[in-house]
């Protein structure tokens, strides 16, 4: 599942961002230029931060993004960005954030192999660490290509 989901044109790697929402649009904007998303998504992403808080800082160093199906969503997609610096969502356990995951889902199903395939990724530290400091794509994509397909 993550190995359909992401390409090279959806990782984008050691990007510079001054603060929370430019990573968060950072991470939409390359859904919104393959066409998986509409720019309403990224703003609903940005809003529930603003309403309800840090809650998709999941784990230390680590934002799944993420809104409602209906807002936006043509298609199942993810995106991957690391952070040349990493910067704060206001987590005060899990800040500052070096990684963004942007997931948009298509209903409440359909997403739910890659979020388990991403969860064994997470779980082992060594292969989280290279994720979050690699500056290769296609090292990125072997990586994940390890956990697609795998259940946990």
């Amino acid at each position: 599942m993550l190995s359909e989901l992401i390409d090279s044109e959806v990782i984008n790697l050691d990007v510079e961002c001054i603060s929370w929402m430019d990573a968060i649009k950072k991470g939409t904007e390359l859904l919104l230029n393959k066409d998986y998303i509409e720019k309403s998504y990224e703003e609903a992403i940005i809003d529930n931060f603003i309403k309800l808080g840090p809650y998709m800082v999941i784990a230390p160093g680590i934002v799944l993004s993420h809104a409602r199906h209906e807002q936006g969503v043509k298609r199942l997609s993810l995106s991957i960005i690391t952070l040349k610096n990493p910067v704060n969502f206001g987590s005060e356990m899990n800040d500052p954030v070096k990684l963004i995951i942007t997931l948009a889902a298509i209903d409440d199903k359909s997403h739910m192999k890659a979020l388990e395939e991403l969860m064994g990724l997470f779980m082992n530290t060594e292969d989280l660490n290279s994720l979050m400091m690699e500056k290769d794509k296609e090292k990125i994509l072997m990586l994940l290509n390890k956990y697609s397909n795998k259940a946990m």
